[in-house]
């Protein structure tokens, strides 16, 4: 079990053999060493959106889930040899036949990450870009301290649009539900 060297383009086989316990996300063949996040403001946030999801999709066809659980965006093929693995904070698959064992495999119909100070950048680029070109069809960044978050929906060409921008006094309803909305005051409660 060797852990990951800067100069050589990893694959998701490769992340199979890392040491269990420790968190890794793999963006175009990097990996990149994920601390969870132990601030309050962060899980409480985490933890809101989820019950509100969560509940909202009982009885339903589509399943959320939280980290750490692993979705591998695919380029062409279903294989290892897939260069992005990534542990978004929430998730949601509405086609079963992109879940495993693993995890999902394939573009999830929504992404929720919440940023840190240690993953801002990488939110805001690369996993941008990574959650656009792979088609995932809502983005949203969320940012506790501000207590906004930034909603994109991918257009008709495959971009995402201007983000919709909300902060704790607004209700966003999810781009992928049309009867879900969820209160910002709960969610920024601390």
């Amino acid at each position: 079990m060797s852990l990951p060297k800067e100069s050589k383009k990893y694959t998701y086989a490769d992340y199979l053999t890392w040491p269990e316990g420790e968190r890794w996300e793999i963006i175009n063949g990097v990996p990149y060493n994920m601390s969870p996040s132990l601030e309050r403001k962060h899980q409480k946030v985490v933890g809101e959106l989820f019950a509100y999801i969560h509940n909202y999709l009982k009885g339903k066809t589509c399943e959320v889930y939280n980290a750490p659980f692993d979705v591998r965006l695919l380029d062409e093929n279903v294989s290892d040899d897939v260069t992005n693995v990534v542990q978004p904070d929430i998730v949601i698959v509405c086609d079963p036949r992109k879940l495993d064992d693993k995890g999902c495999k394939g573009s999830p119909d929504m992404i929720v990450e919440v940023v840190s100070p240690s993953t801002l950048k990488r939110d805001l680029k690369e996993k941008f870009y990574l959650y656009e070109k792979a088609g995932v069809k809502v983005y949203w960044i969320v940012f506790p301290d501000e207590k906004t978050v930034l909603s994109y929906h991918l257009g008709e060409d495959g971009k995402y649009k201007r983000p919709e921008v909300y902060s704790e006094e607004d209700n966003i309803k999810v781009g992928i539900f049309e009867s879900l909305e969820i209160d910002l005051k709960d969610v920024f409660d601390y």
